[in-house]
């Protein structure tokens, strides 16, 4: 059973758990960290989710990502889950972006984006079972032409593309 901070729309703790599928409290937000990988060459990691996934099953999706576990903060979520689904040890992450979204089932949402910049092997990258099923590091070119989930990581690594013209400077 995965139990969740609720937070207020301001990203402060409210002080009550949620249980992940039960029912989610009016008005509150869980927190979610997103992780970009790109490589030293300028190439980005895409993951394959497993066939048994709930949501986007079978679907490419850019680097990493997860729900903030209690007691969590959401760059300790970001290294977590960064390294549970792609065995990528981050020593720095960059903040890249928050976005605060209620889905139309009412459910609240605090994304917080994170940039990895990694020279790891790319053939060392560690596939979690039941998360992840493959993984490929792809273009600049790719991101911008691909259809990866969720849409606002793709937004995102070309706004870091077309910001520092191909190539992104760590």
């Amino acid at each position: 059973m995965e139990i969740w901070d609720g937070y207020y729309e301001d990203k402060t703790l409210a002080g009550v758990d949620i249980v992940r599928g039960g029912k989610f409290p009016t008005g509150l937000y869980h927190a979610v960290s997103e992780i970009i990988v790109r490589h030293a060459d300028g190439s980005f990691l895409v993951t394959k989710r497993d066939y048994a996934k709930e949501s986007h099953a079978g679907e490419w999706e850019i680097g990493a990502g997860g729900s903030v576990l209690k007691g969590e903060g959401f760059y300790d979520a970001a290294v977590r889950e960064l390294f549970e689904e792609t065995g990528i040890r981050a020593e720095k992450l960059e903040k890249i972006y928050e976005i605060t979204k209620v889905h139309e089932n009412g459910v609240g949402v605090h994304f917080i984006g994170y940039l990895c910049v990694t020279d790891m092997d790319k053939n060392n990258v560690v596939l979690q079972k039941g998360e992840t099923i493959d993984f490929k590091w792809i273009s600049a070119e790719d991101i911008v032409k691909g259809d990866y989930i969720p849409q606002r990581k793709a937004e995102y690594a070309v706004k870091i593309i077309n910001d520092n013209g191909g190539i992104y400077e760590n």
